[in-house]
């Protein structure tokens, strides 16, 4: 077992946790680093709106007020960041894609979402990767509103994929039928950002 495997397997099992839980490369942190690229945007809930739209039924746009009106769902799950921190237990609250997809009622064509986010921002996923159970459209985090550093007012949560496909500042979903590299996938990372199998750079 390589020695940085071993040292970060202690750690978690020191902390009471199952080393298991960590992935490959990965150590464990307590705190919640914050990393982006750019600088924090500034948002005014007045004007800011949530758009869906692409290989939909119904294209959508919704307000802050509207969207955190729907249904509310809350999960405890671990993020992990191509950086190799992991942080267990993080809590989230937000409306999960199910509910969403009962609005926009996406076609069988929909394979794809693409989050779009502030300043051009992308970020490109199965969709079944967000119709995961733990995935969510975020407004809350550990107990609190999203601070602006971590996305404020709303991110995204795909706890499949290594955390950059988990967009801050989210403005909307595209859903598509064939895929779009997103903005860290044209730079070279993983398009497939699966953490179990340290897929962190190159197709």
């Amino acid at each position: 077992m390589p020695l940085f495997r071993s040292k970060a397997e202690d750690k978690v099992r020191a902390a009471g946790y199952d080393p298991a839980r960590l992935p490959p490369g990965q150590y464990l942190t307590e705190k919640w680093p914050v990393l982006h690229a750019g600088d924090v945007p500034k948002v005014d809930l007045a004007t800011w709106d949530l758009r869906v739209w692409g290989e939909v039924e119904n294209e959508i746009t919704l307000t802050f007020e509207e969207l955190t009106a729907l249904p509310a769902t809350e999960v405890t799950s671990d993020i992990h960041c191509v950086t190799r921190w992991s942080r267990f237990d993080a809590h989230f609250k937000g409306v999960h894609w199910r509910e969403i997809a009962k609005l926009v009622q996406p076609k069988s064509s929909a394979h794809f979402a693409i989050a779009h986010a502030e300043a051009g921002f992308t970020a490109n996923s199965p969709l079944a990767a967000i119709e995961d159970e733990n995935a969510l459209i975020v407004y809350e985090a550990d107990g609190g509103p999203l601070t602006p550093d971590h996305g404020w007012p709303v991110r995204l949560f795909v706890p499949t994929k290594y955390f950059w496909k988990s967009a801050k500042w989210l403005r909307g979903i595209e859903l598509t039928a064939a895929d779009k590299p997103g903005f860290w996938e044209r730079y070279g990372y993983n398009n497939d950002a699966d953490y179990w199998k340290e897929e962190r750079y190159g197709f």
